[in-house]
């Protein structure tokens, strides 16, 4: 559907971040929901979620032995995305190393995306 780019992929510190936390999840799921939200003062924020599995539409990245499923919504302002999960002396957060970003706030809990372009494809 997008040639050889891939919607999400991930580093093994976000694999290993998602494995651990559906392994310790109180209720069966089976991966990470990732998608996006209109909001905050850049326009836009990523959203995840436990899930206990696909919903109608969604696009499955299976790697490093963890499951993200990206909302159908959020596709195009994802595609090209590496997902990482970063430890700071402040923090530990997952981070999205995206080529759609246009900018982001000042406090980075909020960002500008423009969807991809996929060539020969019609954006109508």
């Amino acid at each position: 559907m997008f040639g050889n780019l891939k919607v999400v992929t991930l580093t093994d510190a976000a694999a290993e971040r998602i494995k651990s936390i559906v392994a310790r999840s109180d209720r069966p799921v089976e991966g990470l929901r990732v998608g996006v939200k209109n909001g905050g003062c850049a326009g836009m924020s990523y959203t995840m979620d436990l899930t206990e599995g696909p919903r109608a539409g969604d696009e499955i990245v299976e790697e490093k032995g963890a499951k993200v499923f990206v909302d159908p919504k959020a596709v195009l302002f994802l595609l090209g995305t590496q997902m990482d999960f970063q430890v700071t002396k402040l923090s530990a957060q997952f981070v999205f190393n995206n080529p759609n970003q246009t900018s982001a706030c000042g406090c980075g809990e909020s960002v500008a995306l423009t969807p991809a372009k996929l060539e020969g494809a019609s954006q109508g």
